[in-house]
């Protein structure tokens, strides 16, 4: 048995098999950036996060799911105490590298997303979860237990931003047409399979997994965690579903959303007290 596989009796809580293999792969990290150098979304969704994000005195910016650091790295260059949480030893170094190299500093944590008790309460004034982290957590439960730690994390006047894929994105190619027809048949008569279920192979991993939501279910399990969506950021299909007829829903053309979130009841305008200088744990 290699460190990249181990059998799923052994695996942390949440994470699938193709996950753990693909987040144990030194491959997988040294050609991330290089791989999504012209990935449009990895604009987008940093400047929804530069454009709702409070101020570095608001608490500790989270990056939860950082993978090389592109969230974090950045805005500790903007002056937030940033830490990068990622269950990949070989992300976490290449994190460390870029914030080396931009000449600031990002402290780091292994950790699982589902397993975060170790950090305390309320200490975010920014927690993200960017490029479908989430949609790695196997089953809905799990992905509900992360998010209630983002609950647990932010301050009050804190915000979540969150990016997740759109299920019915696939109705724009046969092949998706045939995954979403697979797919219901499975989530009816398969116990290990939920509806949004995917399983493929992927950048040298055999049998990657990935949830892929609709927006109502997203909605749902964030209300579940507390979490209140304020604002909702297409993401756009770049040449699928992006020229169909007007009369159909946006929600169908999207390849995905970001969110925008805050605690129930949290005031936009509310101004948590300054963070601490030591790290979240």
């Amino acid at each position: 048995m290699t460190p990249s596989t181990r059998p799923p009796w052994q695996l942390p809580p949440g994470v699938p098999p193709g996950a753990w293999e693909y987040a144990q792969s030194r491959a997988v990290a040294r050609e991330y950036d290089q791989h999504f150098r012209d990935e449009p979304l990895f604009e987008l969704d940093l400047e929804v996060v530069r454009r709702v994000a409070p101020g570095p005195q608001a608490g500790w910016f989270l990056d939860l799911g950082c993978g090389t650091g592109r969230a974090a790295v950045e805005f500790a260059a903007r002056g937030y105490r940033v830490l990068a949480v990622d269950l990949s030893v070989p992300m976490l170094q290449q994190t460390a590298l870029k914030a080396q190299q931009r000449g600031v500093t990002v402290h780091r944590l292994l950790a699982n997303l589902v397993q975060l008790d170790c950090l305390q309460d309320q200490v975010a004034g920014v927690c993200v979860c960017l490029f479908s982290t989430l949609g790695m957590i196997r089953p809905r439960e799990n992905r509900i237990r992360m998010l209630r730690h983002v609950y647990r994390l932010l301050r009050p006047g804190g915000v979540f931003v969150l990016h997740v894929h759109n299920r019915w994105f696939n109705l724009w190619d046969r092949a998706g047409r045939r995954w979403l027809a697979k797919n219901a048949l499975e989530a009816i008569f398969r116990r290990d399979r939920q509806w949004g279920d995917k399983c493929y192979p992927y950048r040298g991993v055999g049998q990657m997994f990935l949830h892929v939501f609709s927006l109502p279910e997203i909605r749902r399990e964030l209300r579940q965690a507390r979490l209140a969506v304020q604002e909702v950021v297409p993401v756009p299909g770049h040449g699928r579903g992006e020229h169909l007829p007007r009369w159909i829903p946006a929600g169908l053309r999207a390849a995905g959303w970001v969110l925008v979130c805050r605690r129930e009841g949290d005031c936009p305008q509310a101004t948590p007290p300054a963070s601490g200088e030591a790290p979240p744990g």
